[in-house]
């Protein structure tokens, strides 16, 4: 692959349609820099948005009581399990052009309004929510274990201490779920970078590196190209798991000399 990206395809007589590209060339277009560019910001605000809606949902189900609370801590294991596909399906299902809100809205309007809510399809809202909706359990799963193993008498002992509750969260209870928050997060942001599903059913007037390389290969034969495109996602997603190893030692090294202290 890495080969052929920088070397290019050679000619093919039996298919003069077929497109070479080289490496520099691929890199240097600037629809290229501007699908490098959503990309990257598509998995930042999409791992924003998991980190906090992960941490306040986990929080609700760890420390608030109610009814049902274990079921739905069970549910997020369940969901793990799920294809990113049936989740932007359901969606599209509930709030696409065609989807059940758009028809009910129609019928009360008698067709006054047919789509009144169409950010699903060919925006990059769609998107954003779709993996919204999807990565946030992949924070809250690690976030649960950690509040789990969280010591009951250091909230005890902050609560008679007059601490309140947003004081708890912010002294005692984040700087132990941390690590966790961390390592959602980092994978969070590993998967939302590489994610082709869902930018391919809800965007495909957004795109990304992953669908702009399966664009490349299949729609255009442009191979070269593609593994053009397919070196740089490798290279991104390295510097990422590079990131993230560096940072993590560093937080063990912190943590390890806080407690030495």
């Amino acid at each position: 692959m890495v080969k052929q990206a920088f070397e290019g395809s050679p000619p093919d007589p039996a298919n003069p349609f077929k497109v070479t590209t080289s490496f520099s060339d691929t890199v240097k277009d600037p629809g290229t820099r501007t699908v490098v560019k959503n990309t990257i910001e598509m998995a930042v605000y999409s791992t924003s948005g998991c980190l906090v809606l992960g941490f306040l949902l986990a929080l609700i189900i760890a420390f608030v009581p109610f009814p049902g609370s274990r079921a739905v801590s069970r549910f997020v294991d369940v969901f793990l399990s799920f294809p990113s596909f049936l989740i932007t399906v359901s969606i599209m299902f509930l709030y696409g052009r065609v989807g059940m809100v758009n028809h009910i809205a129609s019928s009360l309007t008698g067709g006054a309004h047919d789509t009144p809510v169409d950010f699903i399809e060919y925006s990059p809202w769609g998107i954003w929510l779709a993996e919204l909706i999807y990565f946030t359990p992949f924070v809250m799963r690690p976030l649960l274990t950690a509040f789990s193993q969280l010591d009951s008498g250091q909230l005890e002992v902050a609560a008679s201490l007059g601490a309140r509750a947003g004081r708890v969260v912010w002294q005692v209870i984040l700087p132990e779920a941390l690590p966790a928050l961390f390592a959602g997060g980092s994978l969070v942001l590993m998967l939302t970078m590489n994610e082709y599903g869902i930018v391919s059913f809800t965007g495909a007037k957004y795109q990304t590196l992953p669908v702009l390389i399966e664009n490349f290969a299949k729609e255009q034969t442009n191979y070269a190209g593609a593994c053009a495109l397919a070196v740089v996602n490798v290279v991104l997603s390295l510097a990422l798991f590079a990131g993230y190893r560096v940072l993590l030692a560093r937080m063990s090294g912190g943590r390890r000399a806080a407690l030495h202290a």
